[in-house]
């Protein structure tokens, strides 16, 4: 049994989806491990990590605008505003997401859907570099 870890950057030039799946790709075929599980981890409280479609942008603009309405930027519906109206809303969507995801490793590559692509979920206003750790455990 083997084991590697990455951090990976992610930039998210504003708020929504990025995809990093060929980073990830990258990451396992590097470690030359056939069989195994994925962990990626997001150590961040305002951002998120999402298996979802990557063949319709219409997918992606829709997960968007339906965590607008579910926590919208409201200063009089929140409390917590230490780093601006973005700020509490974004830690909700994040708590209504994951911050960790796990994924087989099969023939040396994450055992992915056709259509799913691995996304950060970026949920403030502004650019951010975002921290994702990757560990693979395998043979």
């Amino acid at each position: 049994m083997r084991q590697a870890i990455h951090h990976l950057h992610v930039h998210a030039r504003s708020r929504g989806l990025v995809e990093f799946t060929l980073q990830v790709r990258a990451f396992v075929r590097e470690t030359g491990i056939d069989t195994g599980l994925l962990t990626l981890f997001c150590r961040h409280t305002s951002a998120s990590l999402l298996i979802q479609e990557n063949a319709d942008p219409s997918v992606r603009r829709d997960l968007e605008r339906y965590f607008d309405a579910l926590a919208p930027e409201d200063p009089q519906r929140y409390e917590h505003d230490t780093e601006g109206p973005d700020d509490m809303p974004a830690h909700l969507r994040t708590a209504l997401t994951h911050t960790q995801l796990s994924i087989p490793v099969e023939r040396g590559e994450p055992v992915l859907g056709t259509w799913q692509g691995i996304y950060l979920f970026e949920h403030r206003r502004h650019a951010q570099a975002r921290e994702i750790v990757l560990h693979l455990i395998g043979e």
